[in-house]
């Protein structure tokens, strides 16, 4: 017996028309080299409409890959509906990659068309004759001082708002007939190896955006006022731009100007309730909460890496409000856990209930989760003891990478994501990451959690940052090295930092070393990058 439900496909269409119908008179603001930008939603759907065109008049074949290079803004907005509204792929470049992984990344996506802010044209331009499937490039003026004279002349060249002046409107409704077309690519950071690309569909994408409206996720509502700090080309802003439209939310964009100072300026002055941003972002803003009202805030979402619990408290101790902590990663679209409060928390104290905070919290729904022993593949218990790495499945989770590439070795035999992350999971479900498979430091047969050893570290009032890497070590194999930032005007040593841990950690997890730097390298998506605090240390060893 089957159910007498209609059979209509779940495509980001819904999305925009839903915007467009019910949600006309919401606000887009977006900061430039100019000053703010301010439009609605509903003449936002209308140039949506005159790009749907362009990219007709562009050639771009009907499931063409549309490339962009943009900044978090209203018009990178518009090509987040336009291009999958009318069957094309949208496919966000990471603007932090090295050259070499973005020439290789659009060719390997066969980019027909890219899309990039005047601020960026020094990045991309110089890249473009390598891109061998882009055939035009139409360029977004956000009012920086960069030079285009030469660049327009090449025939290859457009001028954005030249294209949709010239542009009829689509009418109608746009139409997605299979929810499994594929809706948007975006490539892994590409720490190992060539990026990989995973490819979301219409379903996986409207699924995944519908989750962000839940109470125990993100509660998106139409009251909200959202300002997604995480980029756009990092797994489609958490889902944060689909969903703010999904629900009517008013969306805030920094543009260009990503500094602590813009970012805090704006939160500020346009009561926003919901934000998110890797923790990076966060350690930056931090020394300003004082100066600022936020009080408008409700949610400050923070993913891409394990949340430091100190950095979490010191934003509750300065304005009430501590993160809300989500994980995940390029293959999960990314939401796959949320730390929201729960019931069985309350009661707990303070300090119990800051380190459940800390943990990365339960599956959102659809999402199963697990930990596996590595070399046995056998599921481990949810005990919060035993470790393993961490598996998920669900409608919204890679199946696999973009024509194969891995060549599978990232899923296992039944069909679930191998994340790299090791793990254990309470008796409620609530995971915490003990390390990437790859940075836990092995002493002596025994494993060291990096994350956690850098989150005490991070605990000391003196320290800003702090990564530690796995060192060789004649008897131990691997010992931790500590790479410690110290926070501008204030001093510490090893010897007393060692003596702030001693008490904190196990002894032998205690670092064998620690090495003071200017600043963590971070990779193209905001992370500690250990591989390239690996290579510094390169031959650094302790007997």
């Amino acid at each position: 017996m089957l159910g007498l439900m209609q059979d209509r496909p779940l495509t980001l269409t819904h999305v925009f028309h839903r915007a467009e119908q019910l949600f006309s008179h919401k606000r887009l603001i977006t900061g430039s080299a100019t000053g703010e930008r301010e439009t609605t939603v509903a003449d936002w759907a209308v140039r949506v409409r005159r790009l749907a065109t362009v990219l007709d008049t562009l050639g771009v074949s009907a499931d063409g890959r549309v490339g962009t290079f943009c900044w978090n803004t209203d018009r990178h907005l518009e090509l987040y509906l336009a291009a999958p509204c009318t069957g094309r792929v949208l496919h966000t470049l990471n603007i932090r990659l090295f050259p070499e992984q973005l020439t290789y990344i659009a060719n390997h996506a066969e980019d027909e068309v890219v899309f990039v802010d005047r601020s960026l044209l020094p990045l991309f331009w110089p890249l473009v004759d390598q891109c061998t499937t882009v055939r035009a490039v139409v360029v977004i003026d956000d009012g920086a001082d960069v030079e285009m004279d030469e660049i327009l002349a090449d025939p290859r060249v457009h001028d954005y708002e030249t294209l949709l002046a010239a542009a009829e409107p689509f009418t109608g409704r746009f139409s997605v007939d299979d929810e499994n077309s594929a809706a948007a690519m975006c490539y892994t950071s590409g720490t190992t190896g060539n990026p990989k690309g995973v490819v979301y569909s219409h379903r996986s994408a409207v699924l995944h955006s519908l989750i962000t409206l839940t109470a125990d996720a993100f509660a998106l509502s139409e009251r909200d006022v959202v300002l997604p700090v995480v980029p756009m080309f990092h797994a489609n802003a958490w889902g944060l731009p689909y969903g703010a439209l999904l629900a009517g939310c008013d969306l805030v964009f920094p543009g260009p100007n990503m500094t602590p100072e813009a970012i805090v300026d704006q939160l500020e002055r346009h009561r926003v309730t919901v934000t998110g941003g890797v923790p990076t972002i966060w350690m930056g803003m931090r020394p300003l909460l004082a100066d600022h009202d936020l009080s408008a805030l409700r949610a400050i979402i923070c993913g891409g890496s394990a949340v430091p619990r100190a950095l979490s408290e010191a934003y509750r101790e300065a304005i009430g409000l501590p993160m809300l902590h989500a994980w995940g990663m390029t293959e999960t679209s990314p939401i796959a856990a949320v730390s929201t409060p729960r019931s069985h928390q309350e009661g707990w104290t303070e300090d119990a209930r800051a380190d459940a905070r800390a943990r990365q919290g339960q599956p959102a729904p659809f999402v199963e989760l697990r930990i596996a022993d590595p070399d046995t593949g056998e599921e481990q218990p949810w005990d919060d003891q035993a470790t393993g790495e961490l598996q998920a499945a669900g409608p919204w989770i890679a199946k696999e990478y973009y024509r194969g590439e891995g060549g599978g070795t990232q899923f296992t035999a039944d069909g679930w994501l191998k994340t790299g992350d090791v793990a254990a999971v309470d008796r409620w479900g609530f995971v915490r990451l003990v390390d990437r498979t790859k940075d836990l430091v092995k002493s002596g047969g025994e494993w060291i959690s990096s994350v956690d050893l850098e989150n005490e570290i991070m605990a000391h009032p003196a320290v800003a940052e702090a990564a530690v890497i796995g060192i060789p070590h004649e008897k131990w194999t691997e010992r931790p090295l500590a790479c410690v930032v110290v926070k501008p005007g204030e001093s510490v040593t090893a010897e007393e930092l060692l003596e702030f841990l001693a008490p904190r950690v196990a002894k032998w997890w205690l670092p064998d070393a620690v090495e003071f730097i200017d600043e963590v390298p971070k990779t193209s998506v905001g992370k500690f990058s250990k591989k390239t605090l690996r290579e510094k240390f390169h031959g650094h060893s302790v007997s």
